[in-house]
């Protein structure tokens, strides 16, 4: 009997030692699972942090848009001060410092290799739903896209066809009878298009030559990029990055028509020269300036080439035409008939009332112009205000912020020369194809990668391709109403992230700053293609 007891001590103890062993063991799991979901909390609440960090860039881009310093040329070309490792949120160390960086390719780098931060103009692609207000005919307007690498005339006449308001098929095109014999048939917007990615419904388009080799949407050249087959894109590992067409293309490049403190400007084509003269002189300029400017519009100049368009104010449309020259014709008889000296159709010794005979195409018509006036019965040559001086890149800033040759508040279409690639300049009619290359060889960015807010400030406008020689001033008449030195619509890249390690959040955004407050046109969520760039705290563009 003693010894069953003792038995059965034994088996009581080894029970008792496996039942701790597991309540033990239970324990242990349950800590580690808490600790796992400690962490996973903590992770995604880190997530969570970077993706209001990504979106905190966003706004902080909108807001500086929003209020740009008055004629002071912001630098949101790449300027790390205002745009790397922004801190919004201060953690005891770099692991718990919460920013944000807005970061883009160095698009004319053509190794594909640099970025920089800042944003990205989209005027310095080709806007397709601004193709048809060039005015050109079908073959000027295909020509604007057959630069582009991997186009072809049958897609190039296919896309105009797609956001063109009728359904007659250009001479290589497609149109709505194409696509009703489809298969599956569906019908071309004939409209603007609202994304880029509804030009893969175009017949023909294929995503590999929208948006090429750059699989992750940054822009650069990475590893599985130029590795043939052996990682997805599949691709050609030539060391080149193909970006498809979506490097070239836009569906919202814009630019304010506005000043910068968002009054209007003086438009010197409108159909009042009475009107214009008293604006002028309202503006501040002396009597020189409002009789130059008039007495072109009614005579044009004498030593310049005048180009096509330039004889009669048009607005395109005969009978809209017809109708705003009898109402000023009327305004100015009606004028006439009174006894009002400050009503007079006289200003500055000239008789206003034939109107105006000349338009301005661009305000570069009035750089070294010299006019012929009656004033007060003499005929008096009255030269320009502008020379073609090396200060001109100095003295426009004012001249554009002031004079425009259009009242629409907005411009849609006009090219960035400070950010396009070469083959975007290239389609203009009359433009150089020397002086695309040699627009897209120029930079913002230092050999060091460092930021040149100077050089940034001298290219505000145009006038830095007549003061460095590039162009020839008629040449530049011909190819203004195509350029311009920047939009009002941005791209941007914004990643939310941490000093030091953890998770990163890649939104991209279009912002439009034509509107007040900016306004969000389009939001996407990149971070399931990678943050895209190595988020530092650089002050230089990286390699």
């Amino acid at each position: 009997m003693a010894s069953q007891h003792r038995d059965r001590g034994g088996t009581a103890l080894f029970v008792v030692l496996v039942v701790l062993v597991l309540l033990t063991l239970a324990a242990y799991v349950f800590m580690t699972s808490m600790i796992a979901e400690r962490q996973a909390t903590k992770m995604y609440a880190r997530e969570v942090q970077t993706r209001l960090l990504a979106e905190s860039g966003i706004e902080y881009a909108a807001a500086m848009l929003e209020n740009p310093d008055e004629l002071i040329d912001q630098n949101y070309y790449h300027d790390p001060t205002y745009f790397s490792g922004v801190t919004i949120v201060s953690g005891s160390d770099t692991r718990n410092t919460g920013q944000f960086s807005l970061v883009a390719p160095v698009e004319r780098d053509a190794s594909a290799t640099q970025f920089r931060y800042g944003l990205m103009d989209e005027s310095g692609k080709l806007n397709i739903n601004a193709i048809e207000s060039f005015g050109l005919d079908e073959y000027y307007s295909r020509e604007l896209l057959m630069y582009i690498p991997n186009m072809t005339e049958y897609l190039a006449d296919s896309i105009l066809d797609w956001v063109d308001d009728d359904d007659v098929a250009r001479e290589f095109g497609a149109e709505v009878a194409d696509y009703e014999s489809f298969a599956s048939p569906y019908e071309p917007t004939n409209g603007p298009a609202g994304s880029l990615d509804e030009l893969l419904k175009v017949d023909g388009m294929t995503y590999e030559l929208l948006y090429g080799e750059d699989a992750n949407r940054n822009g650069l050249l990475d590893p599985n990029e130029n590795d043939g087959e052996t990682q997805l894109p599949y691709d050609n590992a030539d060391g080149i990055l193909d970006l498809g067409f979506s490097a070239y293309l836009t569906v919202y490049g814009k630019e304010s028509n506005l000043r910068a403190d968002g009054s209007d400007k003086i438009d010197i084509n409108q159909s009042l020269l009475t009107e214009l003269y008293d604006q002028i002189i309202d503006e501040g300029f002396p009597d020189e300036v409002a009789q130059f400017i008039v007495a072109y519009r009614m005579n044009g100049a004498n030593n310049i080439e005048q180009l096509d368009g330039q004889l009669g104010v048009s607005t395109g449309d005969a009978q809209t035409d017809n109708a705003l020259q009898n109402i000023a014709q009327s305004i100015v008889r009606n004028v006439a008939s009174g006894n009002n000296d400050e009503n007079s159709v006289t200003r500055g010794g000239m008789d206003l009332s034939e109107g105006g005979a000349v338009k301005f195409i661009s305000l570069y018509d009035l750089v070294d112009a010299e006019v012929t006036a009656q004033i007060d019965g003499t005929s008096v040559t009255l030269t320009s205000p502008w020379t073609s001086s090396s200060t001109l890149d100095e003295e426009f800033p004012a001249l554009f912020d002031t004079f425009t040759v259009t009242n629409a508040s907005t411009i849609r279409g006009r090219i960035s020369i400070n950010s396009c690639r070469a083959e975007v300049l290239m389609g203009i009619p009359e433009f150089p194809l020397d002086l695309a290359t040699a627009i897209a060889e120029s930079q913002f960015i230092g050999t060091d990668g460092e930021p040149l807010p100077e050089e940034i400030a001298r290219r505000s406008t145009t006038a830095w391709l007549l003061v460095d020689g590039l162009v020839d001033q008629t040449t530049l008449r011909l190819i203004d109403p195509f350029i311009t030195a920047k939009g009002s619509v941005y791209r941007v890249q914004s990643i939310g992230h941490y000093g030091e390690g953890g998770p990163a959040t890649r939104l991209e955004a279009i912002l439009d700053s034509t509107q007040s407050p900016a306004k969000v046109l389009s939001l996407r969520d990149l971070s399931g293609l990678g943050t895209g760039y190595p988020v530092t705290n650089s002050g230089a563009a990286s390699q």
